[in-house]
């Protein structure tokens, strides 16, 4: 199981917010193994038993992201990339994650660069 996480700004929502959804999702695709170890309570032990690449999961050793791609890392929905503004969906924390350990990671690297 998955606890996708939806992630958007004030930036992505607005016209042409999509350049903001493309940068953000390219500054998570730096840090791939801070994500992983924080979106799983068992430093991503769990997360590598799920995350193999089959079944509509991405492989925990490669990060990847793409339009309305279930198999993906990071999914922007297929409206997302039409209305060029939104969200992005993190497909990699576990089921049992902490969604304020979650948050804190997406926040640290997208908004403080860390």
């Amino acid at each position: 199981a998955v606890v996708s996480t939806q992630s958007t700004g004030e930036a992505m929502r607005q016209d042409g917010g999509y350049d903001a959804i493309v940068a953000a999702i390219e500054l998570m695709g730096k840090k791939p193994l801070e994500h992983i170890i924080e979106y799983d309570p068992t430093g991503g032990e769990d997360n590598r038993r799920r995350l193999t690449g089959l079944h509509e999961t991405a492989s925990i050793d490669e990060f990847s992201w793409g339009v309305a791609h279930r198999g993906a890392s990071i999914r922007v929905p297929r409206q997302v990339a039409a209305d060029k503004k939104g969200y992005f969906e993190d497909r990699r924390p576990s089921s049992n994650a902490d969604p304020y350990s979650v948050t804190n990671r997406i926040v640290m690297t997208i908004c403080l660069g860390e």
